[in-house]
């Protein structure tokens, strides 16, 4: 950042001839540790080694407190390590010890500078014109004179419009000052302050951050981040930021109360999510409910609150709900793809196959790599394709969610009701029959766990044309081979035999 590289260099400091190396015991009152120190640090400076540099420099320090070139050395370190605010305290010193030092005073017109100590930089470019410089120092000095100035013209009008109201004019102002003077606290939360009228928090987060660095004790700062973040939705961003302030000052009242709020709210949503994992979505549920009730002034928590609340009915199979609620979120927010996915499967249960594709097709515009929402697409297309044809569920009368105690049951209804020994009418026999083997069918495909998997992915497990292997038909056979099953058994078909007259 513009400091002399004293390491390659065989004099005190570049292009000044005080103190050489030779000389150094002699002319600056230096004892053999001392110079010992120095001429190491300078080795392990030019090799890159900057911690042990620094301790060599340190040692020097303490060995001879009025050493200007050791805390010049030390400065050139603490600056190259990234460290400018112990630098400048070695830069006052070297000089205090060297008033006519003019490459520290060059420097710690820098260092202040970008500080955005305006006044301070000017009066020590303003000393080096006057000190006899280099030629080299004078035009740097001269131009730094002329950035400063500029930076405070800048600041002035950055100010004037942030008093008017005119909050993008200030920031446009303030983002010239601020690549100049990195390290201004009180200008990055102005500008903060500004992308928060403008409605940019984000930006805001970032520019309060670099201050929270940049000021010690910056509680306010620190504050500001935390609630910003709960605004934002992001609870655990929140809670962590207020931690910060209340490690710098436990009794700050606003930091209190906003920690408890937020450790409230982070509880309940934590507790929420471990329930969700555990599959218990009736109490999970019950936990968003009372999120959105703990902060209802937030709208980001009632919006995220009812997504997840629209995924617990939907992994719960409680389509209507689902739909419902799924439908709230995505009046809110069209393009939420985690509401889209869950209406598609609640759309699925209720047999809405166009729906579902609908949602899906629109989830995929949004995020195309997303292999749930591929894989759930191809099912609803492939459900719509079946629902076309033979709808084991249908036959039997329930939904796609019905317990295999519910299909048995409905099964042994059908059974009795369709028996074709019930029907004397040779059609209406005939019809019976068909309507008998269909019901057989279903109840096997659907008592079958695994035959009932592929049926719900949207392939049929007793149709030919569904079998990529091909084959016959294994259901379709004749009323005669039906003959001889017992409908009341819970087993297989085939299980038991009666004849009819």
């Amino acid at each position: 950042s513009g400091f002399p590289a004293l390491a390659s260099q065989s004099v005190g400091i570049t292009g000044v001839s005080y103190c050489a190396w030779p000389l150094i015991g002699a002319e600056c009152g230096v004892n053999a540790d001392v110079e010992k120190h120095l001429e190491l640090g300078k080795k392990l400076l030019a090799a890159g080694q900057l911690a042990d540099a620094l301790s060599q420099f340190h040692a020097a320090v303490d060995g001879d407190p009025d050493n200007y070139i050791a805390y010049y050395r030390r400065a050139t370190v603490f600056l190259a390590m990234g460290k400018s605010k112990a630098a400048l305290p070695d830069l006052t010193k070297v000089i205090q010890l060297k008033m006519d030092f003019t490459a520290a005073r060059l420097q710690r017109g820098h260092l202040l500078l970008k500080q955005g100590k305006l006044d301070e930089a000017e009066d020590d470019f303003k000393k080096v014109l006057k000190s006899n410089p280099s030629e080299n120092e004078e035009k740097e000095a001269q131009s730094q004179l002329i950035k400063s100035d500029e930076m405070q013209r800048l600041r002035s009008q950055a100010l004037d419009a942030f008093e008017s109201g005119d909050y993008a004019a200030a920031i446009a102002f303030l983002d010239k000052i601020l690549e100049v003077c990195v390290w201004d606290a009180e200008l990055r939360e102005l500008r903060a302050e500004c992308f928060i009228k403008e409605g940019e928090p984000r930006k805001a987060i970032s520019d309060l951050k670099a201050a929270s660095k940049l000021k010690n004790d910056n509680t306010e700062a620190f504050y500001k981040i935390s609630t910003l973040y709960y605004q934002l939705g992001d609870h655990e961003l929140s809670l962590s930021e207020v931690r910060e302030c209340l490690k710098l000052d436990q009794d700050h009242k606003r930091c209190f109360a906003h920690y408890k709020q937020v450790k409230k709210l982070n509880k309940l949503i934590e507790s929420a999510e471990e329930l969700i994992r555990d599959g218990r979505y009736t109490d999970a549920t019950s936990k968003y409910e009372s999120v959105m009730k703990t902060e209802p002034s937030i709208a980001e928590y009632t919006i995220r609150s009812k997504e997840r609340i629209c995924h617990c009915f939907s992994k719960d199979e409680k389509p209507v709900e689902a739909i419902r609620v799924c439908s709230e979120v995505l009046q809110m927010e069209p393009d939420n793809v985690n509401a889209l996915k869950d209406r598609a499967e609640a759309y699925l249960i209720e047999e809405m196959y166009d729906e579902a594709i609908q949602d899906y097709e629109t989830a995929q515009e949004h995020n195309e790599n997303d292999q749930q929402i591929r894989e759930g697409l191809e099912k609803a297309q492939r459900l719509l394709k079946q629902s076309q044809k033979r709808d084991y569920y249908k036959i039997l009368g329930v939904k796609r969610n019905a317990k295999k105690q519910e299909i048995i049951k409905a099964y042994r209804k059908l059974a009795l009701q369709w028996h074709p020994d019930n029907f004397q009418n040779e059609e209406e026999k005939k019809k019976a029959e068909k309507k008998f083997i269909d019901i057989a069918a279903a109840k096997e495909v659907l008592s079958d766990p695994e035959m009932r998997k592929k049926f719900d992915d949207g392939e049929d497990p007793l149709d030919a044309e569904s079998q990529q292997g091909g084959g016959g038909n294994p259901f379709h056979r004749s009323w005669n081979s039906w003959q001889g099953f017992n409908p009341f058994s819970s087993g297989g078909p085939f299980r038991f035999k009666f004849h009819f007259n």
